[in-house]
Order: C-alpha cells, then sequence, then structure tokens
C-alpha cells in the first residue's frame, strides 16, 4: 500500500466522524457513557466479524497486551475526558480545546523516526486551527467555575493526539487489533455507566438508527481506517486535514435544519482548506532519509577478491 492510498483511507475516518455530532443528537436521551458502551460493542463487533469472515482472528494473539492496554486506555480515555469536559464547561469553549489534538499531532509528529515537521505544516496547522476555532464558537469564556472542564478538554486532546503518534510508533502492530480497543473501551463504559448514570434506552426508531450509525461509522470503522492511515500514511498531513470534520459537520447540521446556515461557515472553509494546502505542500516537499548504505560482508568481499 503506497503512503498516499494511506493517507486516503486514514481521511475517510475524518469524514465518518462529521458525522458524530448528528447521530449523536438524534441518539438522545442515551446518556453518554451508555451510548459509548453501546456503539463500541457495535465496533468491536464489526471487527471481529471481519477477522473471522478474512481468516485473520489469528493476528489477535501476535499483539502483546501492553499494545492492548494502550489502544484501550486511548480509545476510553478520550471519550471519557470529552463527555466529562462538556458536562463541567461550555460545549462550544470545550470542544474548541478539545480540538487542538490535530494541532497536536502536527506539531509532535516531527519527532517520530523518518518525520520532518517543516514550516508549512505549522504555519497549515495553525491556519486550519482558527477556521475550526470559528466553527466552534472561538474564545473562552471567563469562568473559573469551568476551569475543571477545560482542564479535562486539554487532557482529552493530549490523549488523542497520544494515542494516534503511539499507533504511528506501533506500525507493526496490525489494525486487527482495534477491535480488541473496542470491546475494552465498551466493558469500561458499561461498567462506568453503571456505576455513574441511569440507563436509558432509544425511545424510537430513529433513536436506535443513531446509535446503530454511530457504531458502524463514527465509533466503529472510522477507528480501523484511522489506525491505517497514521501507520502507513502521511500522519502530518492527516493531522491538518481532521480539522475538516467540524467544519463538515456543521454543514451537515444546516443541511438537516439542527444548526443555521452562518457567514461564519464561508470564512471557516477557507481557512480550514488554506491550511490543509499548506500542509499538502509540506508533505511534497519532505526530505525522505537517505537510504542505508549496503556493505558486503568481509568474507563476501575476500570471495570476490
Amino acid at each position: 500500500m503506497t503512503r498516499r492510498k494511506a493517507s486516503f483511507i486514514g481521511f475517510t475516518a475524518v469524514l465518518l466522524w462529521s458525522l458524530l455530532a448528528l447521530f449523536t443528537v438524534g441518539s438522545a436521551p442515551v446518556p453518554p457513557l451508555q451510548l459509548n458502551a453501546m456503539c463500541f460493542a457495535i465496533g468491536g463487533a464489526i471487527g471481529v466479524i471481519w477477522l473471522i469472515a478474512t481468516g485473520s482472528l489469528h493476528q489477535l494473539r501476535a499483539v502483546a497486551w501492553p499494545v492492548y492496554v494502550a489502544g484501550t486506555a486511548g480509545l476510553f480515555g478520550y471519550h471519557l475526558l470529552y463527555f466529562s469536559a462538556l458536562r463541567l464547561a461550555p460545549p462550544a469553549q470545550a470542544g474548541l480545546i478539545a480540538y487542538l489534538w490535530p494541532l497536536l499531532i502536527v506539531l509532535f509528529s516531527g519527532l517520530l523516526p523518518g518525520e520532518r515537521l517543516t514550516f508549512w505544516h505549522i504555519a497549515g496547522a495553525l491556519i486550519a486551527f482558527m477556521g475550526a476555532a470559528l466553527i466552534l464558537g472561538g474564545g473562552i469564556a471567563a469562568d473559573r467555575s469551568a476551569l475543571p472542564g477545560y482542564a479535562l478538554a486539554g487532557l482529552c486532546a493530549l490523549t488523542w493526539s497520544s494515542y494516534s503518534l503511539l499507533s504511528r510508533r506501533f506500525g507493526h502492530v496490525p489494525t486487527a487489533a482495534v477491535a480488541i480497543y473496542c470491546l475494552a473501551t465498551s466493558a469500561l463504559s458499561g461498567a462506568a455507566h453503571l456505576a455513574l448514570e441511569p440507563t436509558i434506552w432509544p425511545q424510537n426508531t430513529l433513536g436506535w438508527a443513531a446509535v446503530l450509525g454511530l457504531g458502524l461509522g463514527p465509533v466503529g470503522l472510522a477507528f480501523y481506517t484511522w489506525d491505517l492511515g497514521v501507520k502507513r500514511g502521511d500522519i502530518q498531513l492527516l493531522g491538518t486535514a481532521s480539522y475538516a470534520a467540524p467544519l463538515i459537520s456543521t454543514l451537515v447540521l444546516v443541511a438537516v435544519g439542527i444548526a443555521p446556515a452562518s457567514p461564519v461557515l464561508l470564512i471557516s472553509a477557507v481557512l480550514i482548506a488554506g491550511g490543509a494546502l499548506l500542509a499538502a505542500i509540506g508533505a511534497r516537499h519532505k526530505i525522505d532519509p537517505a537510504p542505508v548504505p549496503v556493505t558486503e560482508p568481509p568474507q563476501a568481499a575476500t570471495r570476490n577478491s
């Protein structure tokens, strides 16, 4: 698989995450941790079914348990921190802080082996972040009572960026392991739900369809394609392109009449597209590491002489 193809596959996760808000609204009034448990159970199940159908179930035995722990911590930790942040702080501002993770991915990816951070990546990430900030409302309310929520949102961004970069480091780990991440996250979310929330099931067919849509897409398939993208694609380009998610999400909400249209969308679209373009320029101007010269062992050199 080429780097470009892997990057494209990874970007499909961003498109799927753009439907997260729409499906989440449709799944109300299911509590967040219960919703998490239900959706990740679906996401894990489709992964297991795919592994059985392709005869790849044996790949799971080759994965070390610390990798499973790290992957589960990333998925469960991000969503637990995200939902908690939105409860303790204004949602728009908390969402803005949580959406620092693409910027962190771009900036920290320069520390990965074989990667090189350029001016274009930094400039593109910052410009795209400005576009996302416009959509999410911009600014942080000067309310000290919301500071714990803002802090959790910051940890949320750090958690997902760390998970994505760690996935890059675990490039040898098959994407099949994501199925276990999802099932373990579902179990942990279910336990947390029983301890902290009342159980409320979807109220109608639309609610159940929204839960199923979440489990199949934004909280299911998206994690598999994202894992493949960050492991084999251009992680810096993917980090910047991820700012398209709040833009597309807002456009979807406008299209279905949940959110009002606004001139801000046009400005945001220009900033996000411009930032992604700069990151793409940076990807084209990367300097690949020089190949390691192959030298003959002494025995072979002696025979050849």
